[in-house]
């Protein structure tokens, strides 16, 4: 397949693309930058600035850009900085594609779990409502704006990615060294839910969504068993061979993130995989303890 990534740099776009060309796949990447190599296209999403001839003839458009959520104190600018980076550039595109001679057939477009927003052990499926606060307006914001694509014929799946788990970055790669060190532990009570998938598991998911008809609209990336926090302490400290006896106390983790450990941290959301297990996805890792050792020892 011939198939565009955006957000191709990030840990998750870089490890799709990887994937990708290893499978056989004509992999082409959109930069904001002018290219430096075969296989690069330059758009400007801040600016709406995109050469729509270079968009032409895709089979799959993977995108995947957004501003990191989990880097930095949540300011207001930060804050529009998140929420522009989704809604903005993902409107931008997909009108852009919707215009098209020859669009894609399939968008698959990142969202994520934080559209369910904080529930307690309530259960979470694709047919749940969205939760209240911020991370729910832009996930929904985000979802919404790959409408001018639907509406124009091409598929879309809404990928509601979880927290991803891999030792080269995102949430993992933060822990691993107080963990290592033998200062890890519990955030806040422990008994708040978290819902995860491995890096591996996440691309295979993204690739499943492409070729997969019944996968439009949203569909939840996680594996089949999420987990309290206190549970994947536990796991993590175990997989390192490391103690897990200092907690963080909310009030420190408030103090220390602001906001953020509210929304990321402390928030709870206990998603399922509904429509993964319908269409039939085969998960690599399912279980904590079995996830993290395959992650670690990579």
């Amino acid at each position: 397949m011939r198939v565009l990534i955006s957000g191709a740099s990030g840990m998750v776009g870089s490890a799709l693309a990887a994937h990708l060309s290893s499978q056989g796949d004509d992999v082409y990447r959109l930069v904001r930058r002018n290219p430096q190599q075969e296989g690069e296209v330059a758009w400007y999403p801040e600016d709406k600035s995109v050469d729509p001839a270079h968009l032409e003839g895709f089979d799959t458009v993977y995108h995947l850009a957004g501003e990191n959520i989990a880097e930095g104190r949540w300011t207001d600018d930060k804050k529009a900085r998140i929420r522009d980076s989704r809604i903005v550039g993902t409107e931008f595109l997909c009108e852009t594609l919707a215009k098209l001679d020859r669009p894609p057939i399939k968008l698959v477009a990142a969202s994520a779990i934080g559209y369910y927003g904080n529930r307690g052990d309530e259960v979470l499926r694709e047919d749940s409502a969205a939760g209240e606060g911020y991370l729910p307006e832009v996930c929904e914001g985000w979802e919404r704006a790959t409408d001018a694509a639907s509406d124009a014929g091409i598929e879309v799946a809404n990928v509601r990615i979880g927290t991803v788990l891999d030792k080269s970055g995102g949430a993992l790669a933060k822990m691993l060294m107080p963990f290592k060190m033998g200062v890890g532990g519990n955030l806040g009570s422990g008994t708040q839910y978290m819902s995860w998938i491995t890096l591996d598991d996440l691309i295979g998911i993204l690739r499943h969504c492409a070729v997969t008809d019944s996968l439009t609209g949203p569909v939840n990336a996680v594996a089949p068993n999420a987990v309290t926090n206190k549970v994947f302490t536990k796991s993590l400290g175990h997989a390192l061979h490391r103690p897990t006896i200092f907690p963080v106390p909310a009030f420190a983790a408030r103090i220390a993130f602001g906001e953020m450990a509210d929304a990321l941290l402390l928030s709870s959301t206990r998603v399922e995989p509904q429509r993964l297990f319908e269409s039939g996805y085969p998960f690599q890792h399912t279980d904590i303890d079995q996830a993290l050792e395959a992650v670690i020892r990579k």
